[in-house]
């Protein structure tokens, strides 16, 4: 099959081992776990803790993390709402991969626009996207800033900041919704591994 990107010369090839039998030589179900919410809403937080506990549990896991990535994959894209589509359509590709190869992938990326998490769920797969809301509300993520980024952005020193001069598109549906005020990270991590277990990731 001849790819539509930009040269006639690229072909799909041909490759003898499977996504199935990938995901069964580890005895699991690939997934991509998205968490989206505000900066600080608590994201990689939760993502790392995740991983932790799955790992425990003997699974084969991959984290990718906003600011990780943004430091090599994406390290060439600014903020825009042009660049941060972009960015969240090289995760997807870059999550479907790790999916292939049978791995329960943890994203943890703000991922502002509702548009942007459907195309990752398309690109990655609909039975293997989990969309995880991490509801934390603004004044509460404001009130963290560990990075004293709001505080920059209310200043004029950041442009583009998601929730203060550029929208933040909540899930209307998310597969899995967190509020983490006044809970603790084991409760949060506890509800998204109840799930998975409801969900028969795990086999």
């Amino acid at each position: 099959m001849t790819m539509k990107n930009g040269s006639s010369n690229v072909v799909r090839q041909r490759i003898d081992v499977d996504a199935i039998t990938r995901a069964r030589l580890k005895g699991q179900k690939p997934v991509t776990i998205w968490l989206t919410g505000l900066s600080a809403a608590g994201k990689s937080s939760i993502a790392n803790a995740l991983e932790v506990a799955l790992v425990e549990r003997g699974r084969h896991t991959y984290l990718l993390d906003g600011d990780n990535v943004r430091m090599g994959l994406c390290r060439d894209l600014g903020f825009s709402d042009t660049d941060r589509e972009e960015n969240i359509r090289r995760i997807a590709e870059l999550g479907r991969l790790f999916v292939d190869a049978g791995l329960i992938v943890i994203t943890a990326f703000i991922s502002p626009f509702r548009a942007d998490r459907e195309l990752a769920r398309t690109i990655i797969g609909d039975d293997a996207f989990i969309e995880v809301f991490v509801d934390t509300p603004l004044d509460e993520c404001e009130r963290r800033d560990p990075k004293g980024l709001y505080g920059k952005a209310r200043a004029g020193l950041i442009k583009n900041f998601t929730g203060i001069d550029s929208a933040y598109e909540a899930p209307l549906n998310p597969d899995i919704r967190l509020e983490t005020l006044g809970r603790s990270l084991p409760e949060v991590v506890s509800q998204i591994l109840d799930y998975l277990d409801h969900q028969i990731v795990f086999e």
